[in-house]
């Protein structure tokens, strides 16, 4: 009888009439030894070196994708372990993470405590696990590391303060959304980062609170000084962040605005070629970016002329239009804000200045920082009058009578 694979019967045949059971896993099992009758047919107690491995059936593909998920376990576990930790490497004992906050594309934020002090945790996973490999992770925990160590020396009254991070979130009590399921995992390379907890909410919201009132023009400078002189200490450091807009902007018990959501920040380029692609919100983007150019900091100080039209208004820009039609006519039709006539022509130059579709045009956020300064709010000229200046503008008012 010839040699030959019964896919039904699950058996090879064998030189004569002799057949050897074949299990799925492509494994050859022996019959019993005669010269060894306390052998059975059990495959539990069939010794290794009695089996025969069937190559046809062997899933390759799988053994792949299990031995990556070890591999990553293991990298992940190493690195973990790893002694000595980093300056900036926090002591997850120390960590309470309390509650939910809030869920953006770049992580998610959560309220906690960090050896008694109120903090804001921020958890990376960068997506599923098994959807990188282990040299994409590899890159995503190295980019991570570098600019971690670029964020822990910044000290600025402007920019929120960073309290530490972790490489690895095993050793992590995370709270699920849903309290009666307990604790959540993320993958083993998911990471996390600590900084201080500022309670007065968004500039965003703030400025929705008073789209009616509108501000005093002494407030809107006061809040636009805070965010110049932030991003000018950023860009200091050489750091872009990429991602200016009222959202990313917090405020303390004192109206004091601090920079926030390092999520999409880098280390600037030497060659501006190397920074590209669409990072950002859509309202708040440079041409250049939008179009897919190389950018450097200028890019930010674009953003901050639309942050300062925000602040002045305490309205949106471009709510008539939709996505597609902003950043068409934004690069193609030069768009911009409209800047309301009461506006001081002090104020406005900057902002115009700030949103030039020429980059080189833009000032650098020191100059922004002096030309702010230079402003006189003493005798009013904001949308609203103060109290001092009964006088104020009218440019958005609802129109009165019949």
């Amino acid at each position: 009888m010839d040699a030959k694979t019964s896919e039904e019967g699950g058996e090879v045949a064998k030189g004569g009439d002799e057949t050897l059971p074949a299990s799925k896993s492509g494994i050859l099992n022996f019959p019993p030894s005669d010269k060894n009758p306390s052998s059975t047919r059990s495959s539990c107690s069939i010794n290794s070196k009695d089996m025969i491995f069937r190559a046809d059936k062997i899933d390759l593909k799988s053994l792949d994708v299990q031995l990556e998920r070890h591999l990553s376990r293991a990298w992940s576990s190493n690195l973990e372990t790893q002694k000595p930790k980093e300056v900036w490497e926090i002591d997850a004992s120390k960590l309470e993470i309390r509650y939910l906050v809030a869920q953006g594309t770049y992580g998610t934020v959560y309220r906690g405590t960090y050896n008694g002090q109120d903090v804001a945790v921020k958890l990376l996973d960068w997506g599923e696990e098994g959807t990188a490999t282990i040299a994409e992770t590899a890159a995503l925990r190295a980019s991570f590391k570098q600019e971690v160590s670029v964020w822990h020396k910044l000290d600025h009254p402007n920019v929120t303060k960073f309290v530490g991070a972790s490489m690895g979130t095993s050793e992590l009590k995370i709270p699920s959304k849903n309290p009666s399921e307990g604790y959540t995992k993320l993958p083993s390379r998911a990471c996390c980062v600590l900084v201080e907890f500022v309670p007065g909410g968004t500039l965003k919201s703030f400025l929705f609170k008073n789209r009616k009132k509108k501000l005093a023009f002494r407030v809107v400078i006061e809040l636009a000084l805070d965010l110049s002189r932030g991003l000018s200490y950023l860009h200091s450091k050489k750091i872009v962040h990429r991602d200016v807009k009222a959202e990313n902007m917090l405020l303390d018990h004192h109206r004091t605005l601090k920079i926030a959501d390092f999520g999409v920040a880098r280390v600037e380029a030497q060659n501006p070629r190397d920074m590209t692609g669409e990072t950002g919100t859509l309202g708040y983007m440079a041409p250049e970016v939008l179009d897919g150019k190389p950018y450097n900091r200028k890019c930010d100080v674009y953003s901050f002329g639309i942050c300062l039209w925000e602040t002045y208004c305490c309205d949106l820009p471009y709510t008539d239009f939709s996505f597609a039609e902003v950043s068409y006519a934004v690069v193609r039709q030069n768009l911009r804000p409209e800047i309301p006539r009461c506006c001081p022509s002090s104020l406005a130059n900057i902002m115009k200045r700030c949103w030039d579709a020429n980059p080189d045009k833009r000032p650098d956020m020191d100059e922004v920082v002096r030309l702010l300064e230079a402003i006189d709010t003493s005798k009013g000229g904001g949308m609203i009058p103060d109290e001092d200046h009964p006088g104020g503008c009218f440019c958005f008012a609802p129109t009165r009578g019949p």
